[in-house]
Protein backbone atom coordinates (compact mmCIF):
# COMPACT_ATOMS: atom_id res chain seq x y z
CA UNK A 1 0.00 0.00 0.00
CA UNK A 2 0.84 3.59 -0.84
CA UNK A 3 2.20 5.55 3.12
CA UNK A 4 1.67 8.90 4.32
CA UNK A 5 3.43 11.28 1.84
CA UNK A 6 5.23 8.75 -0.30
CA UNK A 7 4.09 7.04 -3.39
CA UNK A 8 4.75 6.59 -7.28
CA UNK A 9 2.48 9.35 -8.33
CA UNK A 10 4.55 12.69 -9.21
CA UNK A 11 2.16 14.65 -6.54
CA UNK A 12 2.72 12.53 -3.95
CA UNK A 13 6.61 12.89 -4.26
CA UNK A 14 6.11 16.59 -4.20
CA UNK A 15 7.63 18.34 -1.35
CA UNK A 16 5.15 18.59 1.00
CA UNK A 17 4.51 22.65 1.24
CA UNK A 18 3.52 22.00 -2.34
CA UNK A 19 1.05 19.64 -1.23
CA UNK A 20 0.12 22.48 1.09
CA UNK A 21 -0.74 24.96 -1.68
CA UNK A 22 -2.55 22.66 -3.95
CA UNK A 23 -4.95 21.82 -0.88
CA UNK A 24 -5.14 26.27 -0.16
CA UNK A 25 -6.08 26.95 -3.63
CA UNK A 26 -9.41 28.49 -3.83
CA UNK A 27 -11.76 26.03 -5.82
CA UNK A 28 -15.37 27.15 -7.05
CA UNK A 29 -18.33 24.92 -6.82
CA UNK A 30 -18.69 24.37 -10.66
CA UNK A 31 -15.27 21.95 -9.69
CA UNK A 32 -13.95 23.81 -12.82
CA UNK A 33 -10.50 21.65 -13.66
CA UNK A 34 -11.64 18.35 -11.33
CA UNK A 35 -11.28 15.13 -13.05
CA UNK A 36 -12.68 12.83 -10.06
CA UNK A 37 -14.45 13.20 -6.56
CA UNK A 38 -14.13 10.99 -3.41
CA UNK A 39 -17.19 11.75 -1.58
CA UNK A 40 -17.30 10.49 2.31
CA UNK A 41 -21.08 8.67 3.20
CA UNK A 42 -22.19 9.77 6.34
CA UNK A 43 -23.02 12.89 7.07
CA UNK A 44 -21.97 14.18 3.05
CA UNK A 45 -24.00 12.11 1.24
CA UNK A 46 -27.03 10.71 3.72
CA UNK A 47 -27.28 11.35 7.33
CA UNK A 48 -29.11 8.41 8.99
CA UNK A 49 -31.37 6.04 6.37
CA UNK A 50 -32.24 9.35 4.57
CA UNK A 51 -30.00 11.01 1.35
CA UNK A 52 -29.09 14.98 2.07
CA UNK A 53 -31.04 17.07 0.56
CA UNK A 54 -30.29 17.39 -2.99
CA UNK A 55 -27.49 14.79 -2.98
CA UNK A 56 -29.10 12.41 -5.76
CA UNK A 57 -29.58 15.54 -7.95
CA UNK A 58 -25.45 16.58 -7.40
CA UNK A 59 -24.35 12.58 -8.07
CA UNK A 60 -26.36 12.68 -11.53
CA UNK A 61 -24.83 16.11 -12.29
CA UNK A 62 -21.04 14.67 -11.72
CA UNK A 63 -22.25 11.57 -13.62
CA UNK A 64 -23.63 14.36 -16.51
CA UNK A 65 -20.10 16.55 -16.77
CA UNK A 66 -17.81 12.90 -16.63
CA UNK A 67 -16.57 13.39 -13.44
CA UNK A 68 -16.03 10.41 -12.00
CA UNK A 69 -17.12 9.71 -8.26
CA UNK A 70 -15.93 6.70 -5.72
CA UNK A 71 -17.46 6.48 -2.39
CA UNK A 72 -14.93 6.76 0.80
CA UNK A 73 -16.17 5.56 4.18
CA UNK A 74 -14.23 5.24 7.55
CA UNK A 75 -17.25 3.34 8.88
CA UNK A 76 -16.47 -0.37 9.09
CA UNK A 77 -19.36 -1.66 10.54
CA UNK A 78 -20.22 -2.98 7.06
CA UNK A 79 -18.55 -4.90 4.14
CA UNK A 80 -18.84 -4.21 0.50
CA UNK A 81 -21.89 -5.90 0.12
CA UNK A 82 -24.24 -4.53 2.77
CA UNK A 83 -22.58 -0.43 1.76
CA UNK A 84 -23.91 -1.68 -1.96
CA UNK A 85 -27.27 -2.67 -0.57
CA UNK A 86 -27.44 0.41 1.19
CA UNK A 87 -26.51 2.44 -1.35
CA UNK A 88 -29.17 1.27 -3.62
CA UNK A 89 -32.50 1.45 -1.53
CA UNK A 90 -31.64 5.30 -1.15
CA UNK A 91 -31.73 5.42 -5.05
CA UNK A 92 -27.63 5.93 -5.44
CA UNK A 93 -26.40 3.98 -7.91
CA UNK A 94 -23.16 2.21 -7.03
CA UNK A 95 -20.98 -0.50 -8.23
CA UNK A 96 -18.31 -2.66 -5.83
CA UNK A 97 -15.36 -0.93 -7.53
CA UNK A 98 -16.73 2.46 -6.78
CA UNK A 99 -16.61 1.84 -2.63
CA UNK A 100 -13.15 2.51 -0.71
CA UNK A 101 -13.83 1.78 2.73
CA UNK A 102 -11.28 1.84 5.68
CA UNK A 103 -11.68 -2.02 5.88
CA UNK A 104 -9.92 -2.08 2.43
CA UNK A 105 -6.51 0.12 4.20
CA UNK A 106 -6.65 -2.25 7.32
CA UNK A 107 -6.84 -5.51 5.15
CA UNK A 108 -3.79 -4.22 3.27
CA UNK A 109 -2.07 -3.39 6.25
CA UNK A 110 -2.95 -6.84 7.70
CA UNK A 111 -1.16 -8.59 4.64
CA UNK A 112 1.16 -6.60 4.43
CA UNK A 113 2.35 -7.42 8.13
CA UNK A 114 1.93 -11.73 7.28
CA UNK A 115 -1.00 -10.87 10.29
CA UNK A 116 -3.54 -13.76 9.93
CA UNK A 117 -4.30 -14.59 13.41
CA UNK A 118 -6.48 -12.11 14.57
CA UNK A 119 -9.16 -10.93 17.68
CA UNK A 120 -11.78 -8.55 16.14
CA UNK A 121 -13.69 -6.11 17.69
CA UNK A 122 -16.68 -5.60 15.33
CA UNK A 123 -19.31 -6.57 13.18
CA UNK A 124 -20.18 -9.66 11.23
CA UNK A 125 -20.02 -7.72 8.29
CA UNK A 126 -16.39 -6.57 8.91
CA UNK A 127 -15.35 -10.25 9.94
CA UNK A 128 -16.72 -11.24 7.00
CA UNK A 129 -14.83 -9.51 4.91
CA UNK A 130 -11.38 -10.13 6.75
CA UNK A 131 -12.04 -13.75 6.76
CA UNK A 132 -12.61 -13.61 2.88
CA UNK A 133 -9.30 -13.06 2.95
CA UNK A 134 -8.31 -15.83 5.24
CA UNK A 135 -7.66 -13.64 8.14
CA UNK A 136 -9.09 -15.96 11.97
CA UNK A 137 -11.36 -13.20 13.54
CA UNK A 138 -11.60 -14.84 16.62
CA UNK A 139 -8.53 -16.52 17.24
CA UNK A 140 -7.49 -17.91 20.56
CA UNK A 141 -3.46 -17.06 20.17
CA UNK A 142 -3.77 -13.39 18.29
CA UNK A 143 -0.81 -11.54 16.39
CA UNK A 144 -3.26 -8.56 16.80
CA UNK A 145 -6.36 -7.38 18.43
CA UNK A 146 -8.78 -6.05 15.27
CA UNK A 147 -10.31 -2.90 16.48
CA UNK A 148 -13.55 -1.81 14.07
CA UNK A 149 -16.39 0.39 14.46
CA UNK A 150 -18.57 -2.23 16.27
CA UNK A 151 -22.73 -1.73 16.22
CA UNK A 152 -22.72 -4.91 17.61
CA UNK A 153 -20.55 -4.42 20.80
CA UNK A 154 -21.10 -6.62 23.80
CA UNK A 155 -19.41 -7.13 27.08
CA UNK A 156 -17.75 -10.40 26.38
CA UNK A 157 -16.06 -8.54 22.74
CA UNK A 158 -14.37 -5.76 25.59
CA UNK A 159 -13.29 -7.91 28.24
CA UNK A 160 -11.66 -10.52 25.58
CA UNK A 161 -10.15 -7.65 23.94
CA UNK A 162 -9.05 -5.91 27.15
CA UNK A 163 -7.46 -9.65 28.55
CA UNK A 164 -5.33 -9.82 25.14
CA UNK A 165 -4.29 -6.06 25.42
CA UNK A 166 -3.25 -7.06 29.03
CA UNK A 167 -1.42 -9.73 27.90
CA UNK A 168 0.87 -7.79 25.32
CA UNK A 169 -1.10 -8.13 22.11
CA UNK A 170 -0.70 -5.28 20.20
CA UNK A 171 -4.00 -3.21 18.76
CA UNK A 172 -4.48 -2.27 15.23
CA UNK A 173 -7.35 0.31 14.35
CA UNK A 174 -9.56 0.51 11.12
CA UNK A 175 -9.82 4.52 11.44
CA UNK A 176 -9.57 7.23 14.37
CA UNK A 177 -13.39 8.42 13.80
CA UNK A 178 -14.43 9.65 17.38
CA UNK A 179 -18.42 9.76 16.07
CA UNK A 180 -20.29 8.79 13.71
CA UNK A 181 -22.87 11.27 12.39
CA UNK A 182 -26.81 10.48 12.88
CA UNK A 183 -29.62 12.95 12.53
CA UNK A 184 -30.13 12.67 16.58
CA UNK A 185 -26.51 13.40 17.01
CA UNK A 186 -23.04 11.98 17.15
CA UNK A 187 -22.70 8.23 18.36
CA UNK A 188 -19.69 6.51 19.75
CA UNK A 189 -17.40 5.44 17.18
CA UNK A 190 -13.58 3.65 17.12
CA UNK A 191 -11.98 6.49 18.55
CA UNK A 192 -14.42 6.24 21.24
CA UNK A 193 -13.52 2.77 22.15
CA UNK A 194 -10.11 3.07 21.59
CA UNK A 195 -10.35 5.48 24.70
CA UNK A 196 -12.36 3.03 26.78
CA UNK A 197 -9.46 0.50 25.83
CA UNK A 198 -6.74 2.90 26.90
CA UNK A 199 -8.82 3.49 30.18
CA UNK A 200 -8.76 0.05 30.83
CA UNK A 201 -5.71 -1.63 29.98
CA UNK A 202 -3.27 1.33 28.96
CA UNK A 203 -3.36 0.29 25.21
CA UNK A 204 -3.34 2.82 21.96
CA UNK A 205 -3.03 0.94 18.14
CA UNK A 206 0.13 0.68 17.20
CA UNK A 207 -1.23 1.58 14.09
CA UNK A 208 -4.60 3.46 12.87
CA UNK A 209 -5.68 2.65 9.26
CA UNK A 210 -8.79 4.29 7.21
CA UNK A 211 -8.87 8.23 6.52
CA UNK A 212 -6.42 10.48 6.69
CA UNK A 213 -4.10 7.71 5.57
CA UNK A 214 -3.62 9.05 2.13
CA UNK A 215 -3.23 5.49 0.51
CA UNK A 216 -7.09 5.11 0.25
CA UNK A 217 -7.25 6.92 -2.70
CA UNK A 218 -3.62 7.37 -3.99
CA UNK A 219 -3.78 3.79 -5.30
CA UNK A 220 -7.12 4.25 -6.91
CA UNK A 221 -5.54 8.24 -8.60
CA UNK A 222 -2.86 6.50 -9.84
CA UNK A 223 -5.35 3.33 -11.34
CA UNK A 224 -6.84 5.94 -13.11
CA UNK A 225 -3.95 8.33 -14.78
CA UNK A 226 -4.89 11.55 -12.74
CA UNK A 227 -3.32 14.03 -11.54
CA UNK A 228 -4.15 14.97 -7.68
CA UNK A 229 -4.53 18.50 -7.90
CA UNK A 230 -7.30 17.33 -10.36
CA UNK A 231 -9.09 15.24 -8.25
CA UNK A 232 -11.17 16.65 -4.78
CA UNK A 233 -12.12 14.68 -1.54
CA UNK A 234 -15.13 15.86 -0.17
CA UNK A 235 -16.18 15.42 3.49
CA UNK A 236 -17.69 16.40 6.36
CA UNK A 237 -14.89 15.39 8.97
CA UNK A 238 -11.91 18.14 9.19
CA UNK A 239 -9.55 15.75 11.03
CA UNK A 240 -10.13 12.67 8.04
CA UNK A 241 -11.23 13.87 5.20
CA UNK A 242 -9.54 17.39 4.92
CA UNK A 243 -6.65 16.15 6.68
CA UNK A 244 -6.83 13.43 4.23
CA UNK A 245 -6.66 15.96 1.58
CA UNK A 246 -3.71 17.97 2.36
CA UNK A 247 -1.75 14.43 2.74
CA UNK A 248 -2.48 13.35 -0.31
CA UNK A 249 -2.26 16.14 -2.57
CA UNK A 250 -6.27 16.78 -3.96
CA UNK A 251 -8.45 19.77 -3.36
CA UNK A 252 -10.83 19.27 -0.35
CA UNK A 253 -14.03 20.27 0.05
CA UNK A 254 -15.77 20.42 3.80
CA UNK A 255 -19.36 20.22 3.77
CA UNK A 256 -20.99 21.43 7.19
CA UNK A 257 -24.10 19.07 6.94
CA UNK A 258 -22.62 16.24 8.76
CA UNK A 259 -19.92 16.55 11.87
CA UNK A 260 -17.59 19.89 11.48
CA UNK A 261 -19.17 23.50 11.69
CA UNK A 262 -17.81 26.53 10.25
CA UNK A 263 -16.67 27.28 13.40
CA UNK A 264 -14.75 23.89 13.68
CA UNK A 265 -12.91 25.15 10.21
CA UNK A 266 -12.13 29.03 11.59
CA UNK A 267 -10.05 27.28 14.41
CA UNK A 268 -8.58 24.71 12.50
CA UNK A 269 -5.38 24.82 11.06
CA UNK A 270 -6.06 21.80 8.42
CA UNK A 271 -7.82 24.92 5.59
CA UNK A 272 -10.29 23.32 3.08
CA UNK A 273 -9.72 24.51 -0.20
CA UNK A 274 -13.92 25.45 0.10
CA UNK A 275 -16.63 25.15 2.49
CA UNK A 276 -20.02 24.53 1.71
CA UNK A 277 -23.19 23.63 3.15
CA UNK A 278 -24.16 20.50 1.28
CA UNK A 279 -23.13 18.83 -1.84
CA UNK A 280 -26.23 20.38 -3.43
CA UNK A 281 -24.12 23.64 -3.53
CA UNK A 282 -21.82 21.86 -6.31
CA UNK A 283 -21.99 21.99 -9.95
Amino acid sequence: MLRPNCGTLGSCSRPWFFREVFSLDQLSTSLDGIEAVFLDLDGTIYLGGEPIEGALEFLDRLDKRGIKRFFLSNNSSKSVSQYLIRLTSMGIPAEEDDILLSTHDLLSWLENEGVTETYVVGTEGMREMMESRGINTSSESPQYVVLGYDTEINYEKLATASIHLHNGIPMVASHPDMVCPSPEGGLPDTGAYMELFEATTGVRPVHICGKPNPGMILHKIEELGLRAENCAMIGDRIYTDIEMAHRSGVKGILVLSGEATRSDANESSQKPSLIIESVASLL
